[in-house]
This record gives C-alpha cells, structure tokens and sequence, in this order.
C-alpha cells in the first residue's frame, strides 16, 4: 500500500510529498515518515536532527544554506500555513537561481523534499504556524549563508500583501544576493 504520493517540481529533484489521510469522525492517521518508502519513492536519506520553529504571521525566515555540514531537508507544517520556498544554490546545476514555492499547511499536510544545495526559507501566512523539519546533517553556524529574500535576479512570488508587517531577523535582512553568495 502506497502511504505517499510524489509530485514532480520545475527542479526535477525538489519533491512535493502529500501522504496518505485516513480519517473518520475521531481524526485522522498519517504515516509522516517510513525509510523503505521514501527511499523507494524519493530517495535514500538518512536524517540526524529534527527540527521545530513556531512562527507568527508576518515573519519572513531565510533563505538559508549552509556550504559545509550541507543538509537535505523534509519540511512540513504542524500547526496553521507557511509560503514554503526552495532555491537551487548548485553552481553547475542546470536550474541554478531557481525556485519552488509552494503552501504548506495543518490542512493539505504536503511536504517538501529538499535536496542538499539548496536554500530554504519561508513566509507565515496563518496567525502562526509550527514548522517540522528532518535534515541529513547538524546545523552548523559557522557556515550558514543567507541569500535576501527580495533578490531582484531570484524574482520569488512571495504572496505577500504588506511588506511594511514583515517580521524578518536582522540576520535575513543583511543577507546577500545569489550573484554575490558563495554557491556550492
């Protein structure tokens, strides 16, 4: 029985992951995570570090990579509605400056593959949202790079309605455009 169903992107090797519900009148059952499926599906991965943010509306996180210790990412939403968005940061990838965005929530319970090369990153569009996320490697401060989140040559639709209410770090905001970033 196939407990997942994968949806191709316009970057063949990020993934859109909707599992299977089973739900009645008591709630519903999902299986968010089986390694014989995902590696039969998706890929082989092996993850090391969970991860698990709460965010309000407004905030605006990334776009985050990291250039050692480089981690693939299986992200979902636990709790309300992110604008969730993937940037291909390989430098000799034929989608290098590309995205996917895509929502993910409570509700669609989607989830997105992302690969290692990539940046991450994105934008609360519920009251608040509790992000979950499995990564192939431990998060490494000393080689984290941001690219900014309105790079004009990167042209990500975020759907943003007042750009005066972003929360973003001040970290996110001294962040550099792709053409100035260290790629992998």
């Amino acid at each position: 029985m196939v407990t997942l169903k994968v949806i191709e992107t316009n970057i063949p090797d990020v993934k859109i992951i909707e599992p299977t519900v089973h739900g009645d009148e008591r709630g519903f059952f999902m299986e968010t995570w089986n390694e014989k499926t995902f590696n039969q599906l998706v890929t082989k991965a092996t993850f090391v570090q969970d991860n698990h943010s709460k965010s309000v509306k407004g905030t605006l996180r990334g776009l985050h990579y990291q250039t050692e210790n480089t981690q693939a990412k299986l992200v979902r939403v636990i709790s309300g509605e992110v604008f969730d968005v993937v940037v291909d940061v390989r430098n000799d990838s034929p989608t290098f400056g590309h995205w996917v965005g895509e929502c993910l929530s409570e509700e669609n319970k989607k989830q997105i593959w992302i690969p290692e090369g990539f940046a991450h990153g994105f934008y609360v569009l519920s009251e608040e949202a509790e992000f979950v996320y499995k990564c192939t490697d431990v998060y490494n401060p000393s080689a984290e790079h941001t690219i900014i989140w309105n790079d004009e040559d990167i042209k990500i639709e975020w759907p943003i309605i007042h750009h005066k209410n972003l929360l973003i770090s001040p970290k996110d905001m001294q962040g550099l455009r792709l053409k100035d970033s260290i790629v992998l």
